[in-house]
């Protein structure tokens, strides 16, 4: 008896023994992947190579007890999120031994999922980073968790020490109305004024437009510029180089991306809003109106914009300029398809251009870039249309951002939080805005790795790195329920693209639509003293006649072209005050 138990002690030991070597030999491998994609991924950064060890042996330690999980995110199919699902998942997981599942989908499926476990309870992914438009969804409804409280309580001992949430340039989009943050930023891009640098620079072609339009070929500060300019190019000249050309891109399918151009500050650009940064207030550029937290109407007749005079300008003027100076086939595109046009060297500007698109305008061979490897194009700020006023927002600023769900069990939830602070650290985020050009860190954006792609970005680096980008804005919290009122304007805007109906009959139609909404969701009392609470119809001249938005129809909607030279520009952004 007594040997017997003597040899189950000494087995008990080796295998004892055996374990330890294997979890020291384990805890080495990690060590070994961790310097290793340091090394060989990573070695552009903002922080030193033994800081960057620091902070990957942190999430190797907090990981220990979550050794083993798979973890299931999901995103957007873009190319920061592509990098993350093919290279920062598999780093994760080789440093920290948690399996990470990072699927990519259309932006509309991951609204459908995020809304699909929001509704049902059922944990469909552990987090998800969807589009900081959400954050009046998130903040009202209860069902997101907000950063800033796991921070403090249950993520307390799992929030990596050099997180430096002040370093993310996003975190205004993501913050509630009750100041806390409900969603971490993880790329950021801007839809700004793209056009064809070399065409302007073209003596024969200023000389031309000077003597048809009486000003200066150059960026168009105001719409009035951008549309001289579009018929130039399109009417005018017509072909370069013996191929047809255009002085506008845009797309007009019906599709949910139609949407999305027009809630991506369409109406702030026309100046359909009031004033105020991020968004405007009490009048946002959907043209809801909000009294203190809560959303009272859309329709100019409840003090909403929607359907407003400045609204209906920027509509007829998208409706316009799609037909008369852009690509035929620009039409029956959607945002995804057109995206890629102006790359094919044939279109002179596009008021509207997401900065996403950069990367793919960079390769050499293409008709807009030259020989010697550097863009013949430009970015710049989009022009101004008539109802624009100092002090509102210029333009859309796309932040997708880290979300979590109360829905999602707790150690699931934490062990993502994981993850998704790794796509954000320091020791990746600069080789990850290399990758996807969607910067998120001002320390990235100040480094000197930027500013030596800067050449080849046409205007990306200069952009970020100037204080007007603060003018370009996400949808904000006015708006109470994202992917329930987003729905609503590609049907109503594509029955004015295709002509359907005239601007003002759909825009009438998107308002009525949009009340009718929030009008169900004050009735359900789901979203508490911030859900909506709709003010009583009244004759529109009252709200018209009120300071602000709803603004009344301008005598002149098409004032003087004002354009600039693209190097006084650069000089204009530099003197914006923080």
């Amino acid at each position: 008896m007594k040997l017997k138990m003597k040899r189950t002690t000494a087995i008990l030991g080796t295998s004892l023994l055996l374990m330890g070597v294997s979890s020291v030999a384990l805890a080495d491998e990690q060590d070994d992947a961790a310097r290793k994609w340091i090394k060989d991924e990573f070695s552009v950064s903002t922080l030193t190579p033994e800081q960057q060890m620091q902070e990957m042996m942190w999430f190797k330690e907090a990981a220990k007890q979550f050794k083993g999980m798979s973890i299931n995110v999901a995103s957007e199919t873009i190319a920061t999120h592509s990098y993350e699902s093919k290279v920062l998942a598999q780093a994760f997981t080789e440093i920290t031994g948690i399996q990470i599942t990072h699927d990519l989908m259309q932006e509309g499926v991951v609204v459908e999922k995020l809304q699909t476990q929001m509704q049902s309870g059922r944990n469909i992914y552990d987090a998800y980073i969807n589009d900081s438009d959400l954050i009046g969804t998130h903040f009202r409804y209860g069902k997101a968790v907000a950063i800033s409280d796991m921070i403090a309580n249950e993520a307390k001992d799992l929030t990596l020490p050099t997180l430096d949430l002040e370093d993310f340039i996003g975190l205004d989009f993501t913050t509630g109305p009750d100041g806390k943050i409900y969603q971490l930023p993880d790329q950021q891009f801007a839809n700004l004024y793209w056009f064809r640098a070399d065409w302007f620079e073209r003596e024969d072609l200023k000389a031309q437009f000077k003597q048809s339009y009486g000003y200066e070929l150059g960026v168009p500060v105001n719409w009035s510029a951008y549309e001289d300019i579009a018929d130039f190019f399109t009417n005018q000249v017509k072909t370069i180089d013996g191929e047809r050309v255009y002085g506008h891109m845009d797309y007009g399918k019906k599709d949910p991306s139609l949407g999305w151009r027009f809630t991506d500050a369409w109406f702030s650009m026309a100046g359909a809003g009031d004033k105020g940064l991020p968004n405007g207030l009490p009048v946002d550029e959907w043209g809801i109106r909000v009294d203190g937290c809560r959303p009272v109407g859309s329709s100019v007749s409840r003090g909403g914009a929607t359907n407003g005079p400045a609204a209906v300008y920027a509509t007829t003027k998208y409706v316009q300029w799609l037909k008369d100076y852009a690509p035929p086939q620009a039409q029956g595109m959607t945002f995804s398809e057109a995206g890629p046009v102006p790359a094919q060297g044939n279109v002179a500007q596009q008021i509207f251009w997401y900065t996403a698109f950069t990367a793919g305008m960079t390769d050499k061979g293409l008709p807009v870039v030259g020989e010697d490897g550097l863009p013949k194009w430009r970015m710049a700020p989009s022009p101004k249309g008539p109802y624009w006023e100092e002090g509102m927002k210029l333009g859309y600023q796309d932040t997708g951002a880290w979300t979590f769900l109360k829905s999602t069990p707790e150690k699931r939830r934490l062990a993502a939080w994981l993850y998704a602070q790794f796509t954000v650290s320091k020791t990746v985020s600069l080789k990850k805005t290399l990758v996807g050009l969607t910067p998120i860190r001002e320390s990235d954006i100040n480094s000197q790795a930027m500013t030596d792609v800067a050449p080849q970005l046409g205007g990306l680096v200069e952009f970020y790195r100037s204080p007007a980008r603060k003018q370009w804005t996400p949808t904000g919290t006015n708006v109470p329920d994202y992917p329930k009122l987003a729905q609503l304007w590609w049907q109503y805007i594509a029955e004015a693209a295709s002509g359907e109906k005239t601007p003002q009959e759909a825009l009438d139609g998107l308002a009525a639509a949009q009340d009718k909404v929030m009008n169900r969701l004050e009735r359900a009392n789901a979203q508490g003293e911030c859900g909506p609470k709709l003010n009583k119809p009244r004759d529109p001249s009252y709200w018209l006649s009120q300071p602000g938005a709803p603004k009344p129809k301008l005598s002149n909607e098409k004032p003087q072209g004002e354009t600039i030279a693209y190097k006084e520009l650069l000089k204009q952004w530099d003197a914006v005050p923080n």
